[in-house]
Formats: structure tokens, C-alpha cells, sequence
């Protein structure tokens, strides 16, 4: 007789090996962190003795969950900005969140509660996507669960390197501490296309290659992201990462949601695999991914949960259900994904989706011990057809369809028990709770205080270009603008340094407890012709009233905020959530000049949505100082006296009073 650590005995045993063998009767005997046998429970009781035998009776036991992709930290931001588009939950709340208050005590906290989520929900093996990712790696390895541990690389700072070049030192340094680990795989993981420009991607990749370890990386997410790749590289998403030598790694990658069956055989042929996560994809709206094609291709197929921020828990039984009736409900195909190769999906080839289905993901002798026990005989699952055996995939259907989480009752992870009874053995679930709710103060507080500032939302979201600036400005109505160009042409008195024709559209968002209006411009450059030759996106922050009126009605007005508008328009709608929009086209000529040694813009301009007639003529100069603003409203002052321009066609509205003003009369 041999003797074993535990001999799990007494229930169905499903190996989800490659022949998806089942034992109704049957037992797994742990030695060590191996699995030492698996069979008839009279044959395994006939040669193995077990310091504890445990009973399995109306139980399956079966290998523990793969979890290909997440974050685990994001557990403390769960429910924190739902029901938001990816973009502006990602730019918008999450990452200003992150940059705020990620650190080491942060990530090892929310990496605890998320272990111990997954724990329950029977996961063993997990590959997660974060930042201080040694911190994390050192607290699920005294846990004691399995995980590939990816460091996140991005082009710009983030909360753990404030270079891309400082990310991949200390990865390369965190990849060789770990390198080796029983529990832990170190790797490496840019985050996406768009947040790693071609040459970062590719160094990434080199240090995959370098260290023999996987590259994670999020690929093809939304189709919007296909869309700006074909735009900014002429090719899709896989094709650019293809060139820039990311698939000459072993690659996860993540979502996939918009790849077509060209770039499914390139990720085959590459060897890289793909984490499908149906909940967050479902929730951000970013679509279904098309794993049935995928499968048919031969591409290895896991299941993720994604991020508990974007999804918003980390039960694996629910995602294994959800990939089932997903592939069958976009497809109109309900033999779509059967039960028994979502389970598949969520054992041995998410494992091997991980690059690791030779250590882990069925029950096989020689296999690393990571069993799960799961409750068979519970009113959810009642009754169970599976005993009578109607066909034999009847025990997947049962698992797939009808189980959940919570009939997880004992969980082993390289031989060591994690969980016994739905008792946690390695975490103390109560601490992190109470910690949890801290720091979620914490980050409530910090959004509230944003929310109610526009320029503070504004800051969080990044692109800070000037804080401050003022300027001195005035406009005036013009019947025919000739006499004005004729004089900046060819009085003399001007020097002009530059002139422009523009076509711009501008969006103003009003907030009701905020005094400032946001400006949001496109501004389209035209050539003599009038072809549109460049375009250019800004952001401006005005304050709701003037700071001081000088003579002839010129007016000193304060700019909050200005920075170049890298986002849509829609994401902005939706980010500041305006009480009221007003919109506006115009067609502008535009000089910058000196006059008596000062620097000035001026600009006639001309109402073409909503329109209005004759033209405006506005004068501006940005200034810093009172004496300077002085000097500058007495020379403008001036200018106005030498073209003409009495006082009482002087102006003291912007255009987008001219405009609600003009509306109110007409309702009149």
C-alpha cells in the first residue's frame, strides 16, 4: 500500500482529460503537490492509504477553474463608474482612480478579497493583468493559489513606473525573482495597442522571448479599437501587433472581440491564445466574440472573468455559463459551444490557453494536485439526471447549466487545501471586508469632490495644457469685413505673421452648479481653394463672466483651462454629463499681427449654423498681467479707432449668447 496526503473518495470524479473520462464512483488520491491516482474508488482505496480521507458522496470532484484573464485588484473599484462606455469608464474614472491611489498596500488588499472570491467560486489558477505586480504575486503565493502574474507596461506613467523605460527595468527584474516559482509565473504584459506605441510593444516582446515566459496583452476589445487601428496603422489590430513582433512570444490574448477568421489562423498559426471574457464585454457593450469560429480554427480558447471593476464579481460559474449561451444565442446555433467544451474551456484548455496545460487543468496522474469539490445535491440541481445517465455528457450539462459558486465545498491548489467545509483556510475574510470599506471611502470622497468641479474632472482625465490664462478681447458687428482685410493688408501699420482660413464647429456644455462653460472646438483648415488641409481638436475652460471691462466695452476674460481634445466628442457628452449643450459652425479668417509692438489675433468671423447675418470682427491678445492687460485694451482701443468701429457695434456677448439670445427672440 501506498500512502497518500488526502484521498478524495465517494463522488464522481471528472477528469476532463483528452478523453473525458468519469468516474461515478470514483477517487483522486493527493501525494505531495502531485496527483498520485485517479480511478474506480475500489482500485485507488486498493493501493493508497491517506493521512485523511475525505468523503465526496453526491459530490463531483474535478479539476480546479482557470481564470485566463482579470484584475484582481480591481476588486476595491467594483461598482465605482457602471454603466458607462469603455472609453469613458476607462479614461474617465478608472485610470485617474488609479493614478490616485494604486500602491503596494492597495493592490495586496484588493488582491486578498479578490482570492478570496475566487477561492469560493472555485478558481485555482488564475493569470492576472495589474500594476506593483510583485506585490501581488507575493500575496497570492502566501495565499496559496496558482497564477501567472502579469506587469502591466503602458507608454505613458502609471501608478508603479513613471516611464515605460523604468516599467520593463524592474519587470525584467521582477521576472527573474520569480522565474521558477512552484505557484507563481512572471509575466509580462503590455497592455493594448493603443497604450503601447510599435517599438514598446516590440521590447516587451523581446523580453518575453529573452525569459521564456508568456506575453499578455489586450487584443481587438471593442471594434472601435479595429477602426482607429486601421486608420492610424492601414491594418488591423493582430496584423499590427503581428509586425511589431508580439506574436513571436507566447501570447494571451485578451477578448478578441473583433477579430475576423484571417486574424483567428494568424493567432493560431502563432501559437498565441485567446482569454475570452463574456460578462465585461457584455457589460461594456464591446460585443460577443465569435469563439465558435475560433474553436473551429484551432485557436485554444480560455475563459476570463475580466476585471471585478468591469464585470463586477469574479464567479467563474456564472462566465462558464454565459460562454455557452453566448456562442448560442449570436449564432442561432443551440449545439454552439456545448456544455462539455465550456467546461473544457474553463479546466484543461483555459490551462493550456495559460501555456500551462502540462502542469494543470485536469486530473491526470503526475499533474499538479488543484481539485475542486463540488456539491452535486442541492435544490438548484435537483433532480439530477446525471445519475440516471442519460448520455454521458449529462454531468457537464449539470455543472455548466444549473451549478454555482456556492456549491463549491472543499478546494485544493498544488495539494494544500485552501478550503474545507466553505471554510477559508489561508484568509481571514472578515479583516478584508472591514479594510475594503475603508478604502472604498476613501475613493468615494475623492469622486464626489471631482465630480462637483468641472476643472478638476478636466485635470483627472489628463492633458493639462495651461491652468490659467487670461485674455483681453472684444468683438463688434461688421457689415462688409473688406475695409477691415484691406487694412490689415495694406495700411502699413500691421505686421502680420501668419494668416489662416478655418471652418470650426463648436460644442459648449453648460453644468448646472458650475458658473464656467466647457468648450469643445474642431477646427478645420482650409486651403485658397477651400479643401480642408488639416484639422486640429481643443478643450477650453472659460470662466462665466468677464474679470474687467475696459473702455469701448473691451473685455479681460479668464481661460480655466485649455488642452488639446484627444477624445470624442461623444466621450466628453457622456464624461461631464452637461445640463445643456449649445452648438455652433462658423466660418473664421484669422490673422496674428503686431500692432504698435503688441501681438494680437484678429478674426472676422461668420455665423453658418445657426445662422446670422453680416460678420463679426472680434480682436483678442492673451495677457498675464494687469499692467499688460492695460497697455493691451488702450492699443486695441486704437485699432478699433483706425478701422472704424464706434462703440455702439462693440459687442459685450460671447457667440454663444449671441446665439441663445437670438434663439429667445425668435420663439418670441
Amino acid at each position: 500500500m501506498q500512502h497518500a496526503d488526502f484521498l478524495l473518495i465517494g463522488g464522481t470524479v471528472l477528469t476532463m482529460d483528452d478523453a473525458f473520462r468519469q468516474y461515478p464512483q470514483g477517487a483522486v488520491a493527493i501525494c505531495g503537490d502531485t496527483i498520485a491516482a485517479v480511478g474506480p474508488a475500489d482500485d485507488v482505496s486498493a493501493h493508497y492509504t491517506a493521512s485523511e480521507v475525505i468523503d465526496c458522496t453526491g459530490c463531483c470532484v474535478m479539476p480546479g477553474l482557470v481564470n485566463c484573464h482579470t484584475h484582481l485588484p480591481m476588486t476595491l473599484l467594483r461598482g465605482l463608474a457602471d454603466d458607462l462606455r469603455l472609453d469613458v469608464w476607462l479614461y474617465g474614472y478608472m485610470l485617474p482612480v488609479e493614478r490616485k491611489f494604486v500602491s503596494p498596500e492597495f493592490v495586496a488588499l484588493g488582491t486578498q478579497l479578490a482570492c478570496a472570491e475566487m477561492i469560493r467560486s472555485g478558481v485555482t489558477f488564475v493569470n492576472d493583468m495589474y500594476y506593483f505586480e510583485d506585490t501581488i504575486a507575493r500575496t497570492i503565493a502566501e495565499v496559496g493559489l496558482r497564477a501567472l502574474c502579469s506587469q502591466t507596461i503602458m507608454q505613458f506613467p502609471t501608478p508603479d513606473a513613471s516611464s515605460a523605460d523604468e516599467s520593463l527595468e524592474f519587470t525584467e527584474k521582477f521576472i527573474s525573482t520569480w522565474k521558477g516559482h512552484p505557484l507563481i509565473v512572471p509575466v509580462i504584459a503590455p497592455h493594448a495597442p493603443y497604450t503601447c506605441s510599435g517599438p514598446l510593444m516590440r521590447a516587451c516582446a523581446e523580453i518575453a522571448i529573452r525569459h521564456d515566459v508568456p506575453l499578455h496583452i489586450h487584443i481587438s476589445e471593442t471594434y472601435q479599437e479595429v477602426e482607429d487601428s486601421r486608420r492610424e496603422h492601414g491594418m488591423p489590430v493582430v496584423n499590427w501587433v503581428k509586425k511589431n513582433g508580439v506574436l513571436e512570444a507566447k501570447v494571451i490574448a485578451a477578448h478578441c472581440v473583433a477579430i475576423d477568421a484571417g486574424e483567428m489562423r494568424t493567432l493560431r498559426n502563432a501559437g498565441a491564445t485567446v482569454a475570452h471574457n463574456p460578462s465585461a464585454n457584455l457589460k461594456l457593450a464591446s460585443g460577443i466574440a465569435n469563439v465558435q469560429q475560433m474553436l473551429k480554427t484551432g485557436l485554444c480558447v480560455g475563459i476570463g472573468t475580466d476585471g471585478p471593476a468591469s464585470n463586477n464579481d469574479l464567479d467563474h460559474f456564472e462566465e462558464i455559463r454565459l460562454a455557452a449561451l453566448l456562442a448560442k444565442g449570436s449564432t442561432r446555433d443551440p449545439v454552439a459551444v456545448p456544455a462539455r467544451t465550456a467546461l473544457l474551456m474553463a479546466t484543461r484548455m483555459g490551462a493550456a490557453a495559460l501555456h500551462m496545460g502540462h502542469l494543470t487543468g485536469s486530473l491526470e496522474v503526475g499533474k499538479r494536485a488543484d481539485v475542486i469539490v463540488l456539491e452535486l445535491d442541492r435544490l438548484h440541481t435537483t433532480p439530477r439526471y446525471a445519475d440516471i445517465a442519460i448520455g454521458s455528457d449529462a454531468i457537464y450539462t449539470q455543472i455548466v447549466y444549473s451549478s454555482k459558486s456556492t456549491d463549491v465545498r472543499d478546494v485544493f491548489v498544488n495539494g494544500k487545501p485552501l478550503m474545507r467545509e466553505r471554510t477559508l483556510l489561508t484568509l481571514d475574510e472578515a479583516t478584508i471586508k472591514t479594510q475594503a470599506h475603508r478604502m472604498a471611502q476613501q475613493i468615494h470622497f475623492f469622486l464626489v469632490a471631482r465630480e462637483g468641479d468641472v476643472l478638476r474632472k478636466l485635470a483627472a482625465i489628463g492633458g493639462v495644457q495651461q491652468e490659467e490664462s487670461f485674455e483681453v478681447q472684444v468683438k463688434a458687428r461688421i457689415d462688409d469685413p473688406q475695409p477691415v482685410i484691406d487694412f490689415i493688408n495694406h495700411s502699413g501699420e500691421i505686421t502680420i505673421v501668419r494668416h489662416v482660413h478655418y471652418r470650426q464647429y463648436d460644442t459648449y456644455f453648460f453644468f448646472a452648479d458650475e458658473p464656467s462653460r466647457l468648450r469643445y472646438r474642431e477646427d478645420e483648415r482650409l486651403d485658397e481653394t477651400g479643401k480642408v488641409v488639416g484639422s486640429r481638436y481643443r478643450l477650453t475652460l472659460v470662466s462665466g463672466q468677464s474679470e474687467r471691462e475696459y473702455p469701448h466695452s473691451i473685455l479681460l476674460s479668464r481661460v480655466r483651462f485649455m488642452s488639446p481634445a484627444d477624445r470624442s466628442l461623444r466621450f466628453y457628452r457622456e464624461y461631464f454629463r452637461p445640463a445643456r449643450e449649445v452648438e455652433i459652425q462658423k466660418d473664421r479668417l484669422r490673422w496674428e499681427v503686431f500692432y504698435e509692438d503688441e501681438e494680437f489675433f484678429i478674426n472676422i468671423d461668420r455665423l453658418v449654423n445657426p445662422p446670422h447675418e453680416g460678420y463679426f470682427l472680434e480682436v483678442k491678445s492673451r495677457t498675464w498681467s494687469r499692467r499688460d492687460a492695460e497697455r493691451k485694451a488702450e492699443v486695441i482701443g486704437k485699432l478699433l479707432s483706425r478701422l472704424g468701429i464706434s462703440d455702439d457695434a462693440v459687442l459685450r456677448q460671447e457667440y454663444v449668447q449671441i446665439v441663445e439670445e437670438s434663439h429667445v427672440q425668435a420663439e418670441r
